[in-house]
């Protein structure tokens, strides 16, 4: 059985490594931002950062016989704000007609946008290689735990989530979106782009254009490229689907990725949250129950949080889980546990 947890200072050797898979803005590869993303976390799990929407959580898996981080995952509470707005590209379609030529065409149109009061974010979702797949289902383990927190704090968050997903990269990790696009009005690479824009993107609202862009301008195969998301990321696409999130024609500004969206109350997972408390006895190895992520909130400790999955028997307010699942989470009999489902 594995555990979730909330981050803690000393595993930022450990999310080193796991950033170097995907460096992106949430993880990036870089010793001192990704520090501060953890210190954040630490301070937002605690509490001392008073304003619930400037907080992120940093979600880490963890191989308790080893020791070993499979992966982390990620939420922030608020994406967009007035000194650092949330920006995308509105995606719409134009048609035209000509009845001179009888042509009739219909184009993409690209706009900027910002949110100034954003949505809550999740993301940073990256799994070591070396433990994907398999019966655990890591990945899944560490997208599903963002909910089962947002579920026991809901207002501690947005009404709306926002999920920004991975596009197609090239071999050499560089959006061809970016190349078409971004960098004919910036002059920036796209890694340079992506650093500049962890601590501000102002550049991006003075430098983009502010009208309408036509993607048609744009290579084919860049164009056949907006809004799709890259194999890797396909999964999640598909599971963030089944659980009530929808593409809603925006995308990212930098490498094109889709934009998904849901009402946080609105999401499957989140309506089958339930507060529960530990029954005296233990389900047995034999028996049966659906599959559940459990959690338990501490005020104090080095973990905050801490979630497994399980097998559960719920009987009324009362719910009994196997030994193994208490011991990783801490509880006794009587202690109160949150549940959604993982099935």
């Amino acid at each position: 059985m594995l555990l979730l947890r909330d981050v803690r200072k000393s595993d930022l050797p450990r999310l080193r490594a796991l950033a170097r898979v995907l460096n992106s803005v949430n993880l990036p590869a870089d010793d001192r931002a990704l520090a501060g993303i953890i210190d954040r976390s630490v301070r937002s799990f605690s509490g001392r950062i008073a304003d619930p929407l400037r907080r992120s959580y940093v979600f880490v898996l963890e191989d308790p016989r080893r020791g070993r981080v499979l992966g982390t995952s990620m939420v922030i509470a608020q994406h967009g704000t007035r000194a650092s707005p949330c920006t995308f590209l509105d995606v719409t379609e134009r048609e035209s007609y000509s009845s001179t030529l009888d042509r009739h065409f219909r184009h993409q149109v690209l706009s900027i946008g910002f949110h100034f009061d954003g949505p809550t974010e999740i993301g940073g979702l990256v799994v070591d290689p070396a433990a994907r797949g398999g019966p655990s289902l890591p990945g899944k383990q560490l997208s599903l735990v963002r909910f089962l927190y947002m579920a026991t704090f809901p207002d501690r968050f947005r009404e709306t989530v926002l999920a920004e997903l991975m596009p197609p990269l090239a071999k050499d990790g560089k959006s061809l979106f970016w190349e078409s696009f971004g960098r004919r009005f910036t002059g920036l690479d796209y890694q340079d782009a992506d650093k500049l824009s962890r601590r501000g993107k102002e550049f991006i609202q003075q430098l983009f254009p502010g009208g309408e862009f036509y993607a048609t301008l744009l290579p084919p195969r860049v164009q056949r490229a907006l809004g799709k998301v890259g194999r890797t990321t396909e999964p999640a696409r598909r599971m963030l689907a089944r659980i009530g999130f929808r593409h809603v024609n925006r995308i990212d500004p930098f490498d094109g990725g889709p934009h998904y969206e849901a009402k946080l109350g609105e999401v499957s997972v989140v309506r089958g949250h339930r507060r529960l408390e530990v029954a005296g006895e233990p389900l047995e190895p034999g028996e049966r129950g659906p599959e559940v992520l459990a959690g338990v909130v501490r005020a104090r400790g080095p973990n905050r949080f801490r979630a497994v999955r399980t097998r559960a028997r719920v009987s009324g307010r009362r719910v009994r889980i196997p030994a193994e699942a208490a011991r990783l989470l801490g509880v006794t009999p009587g202690d109160a546990i949150d549940v959604v489902p993982f099935g």
